[in-house]
């Protein structure tokens, strides 16, 4: 209230009087192999895999005589259970604690025995079941933001006063965040309206942030923030939603036949996300449909060194979640 209260003032003191006029895969449960190609899986840093199941859906429904199971992990060595990998002796295999190494293809075979009922002849089969695991982040949201303000003229100092007093006016509001206005911007416009005269204009941009200075203070040491810092910046947005709409109905109802030269255009709030993926993360929603709002993992021959939402090529790596080219 105060914020909006200090710029409805500024506003009024700065100018004389004119005329006015606004799916990620669902990785809970059981997943079942597919006999011929894998199935991609995607787990959240730091969270637990589904529990995979060495066996094709219509296997399970069926008896199986003798079965035996055979884990093999992204390093082609047999897996052991620890306390990052869980192997039951059904053959139902969770990771842990997921990270990027984890990151790959988990083979698992399948032997067991059929027995002809006449002659207790048994035969031996085998099937091989291919998951393709993939550690992934939210991504770390920050929000684009444009709006408009009436004003008197495109020259003199009244503009970029205005211009400082809504910064400022807005990193207070939304400073026990944590989150902060950035590349604050704007530029004056002479603008014909339809069935008026013509107007100047500030349009406004500035993106906003969730990553104030000392925004890690909010996070545990051991864990990773995003959900946190995503949860600030939705906060943020709407406290920031609700400012200019305040300013619209301060407008309307507080102002009789005249208003301010300076005032909100109505309406003119615009706000688009913009999604930021950590190094190591990408994302591709080719090679990765199923969680295509993700920041999946970066596969091998690719890395990703900044915030940037796109895996490079770089052939010379060989690990998942690479953050440098060699």
């Amino acid at each position: 209230m105060l914020a909006w209260a200090l710029l409805s003032a500024v506003l009024w003191s700065l100018a004389g009087v004119g005329s006015q006029r606004s799916s990620l895969f669902n990785i809970r449960g059981f997943v079942y192999g597919t006999i011929g190609h894998p199935v991609k899986i995607y787990v959240k840093v730091h969270q637990t895999s589904p529990v995979l199941i060495c066996m094709d859906i219509d296997r399970a429904n069926k008896e199986t005589v003798d079965p035996t199971y055979l884990w093999i992990g992204p390093n082609e060595n047999t897996l052991k259970g620890n306390s990052q990998i869980n192997i039951t002796t059904t053959g139902e295999l969770v990771l842990k604690d997921f990270l990027e190494p984890l990151s790959g293809l988990y083979s698992c075979t399948l032997s067991y025995k059929t027995i002809k009922a006449e002659t207790q002849e048994e035969t031996m089969i085998k099937k091989k079941y291919d998951f393709l695991v993939f550690a992934y982040r939210e991504p770390d949201y920050s929000y684009l933001m444009a709006v408009r303000f009436t004003t008197k003229s495109c020259v003199g100092r009244h503009n970029d006063l205005l211009f400082r007093v809504l910064k400022k006016s807005l990193d207070n509001l939304i400073s026990d965040l944590l989150c902060h206005v950035i590349e604050p911007s704007y530029k004056c416009h002479f603008v014909k309206i339809p069935e008026r005269d013509f107007m100047y204009e500030l349009f406004i941009a500035f993106q906003v942030n969730p990553f104030a200075p000392g925004w890690r203070s909010m996070c545990n040491s051991s864990a990773d923030c995003e959900d946190i810092t995503n949860h600030n910046i939705l906060e943020a947005r709407d406290r920031i939603e609700e400012f200019f709409r305040k300013q619209a109905h301060i407008l309307h109802h507080h102002f009789n036949r005249t208003v301010p030269a300076m005032h909100f255009v109505d309406h003119s709030f615009q706000v688009t996300r913009i999604d930021n993926c950590r190094p190591g993360f990408g994302k591709n929603e080719v090679l990765h449909s199923n969680c295509a709002s993700c920041c999946v993992v970066c596969s091998p021959g690719t890395f990703s060194p900044d915030v940037d939402v796109t895996c490079q090529i770089c052939v010379s790596v060989h690990i998942y979640g690479a953050k440098a080219c060699p």
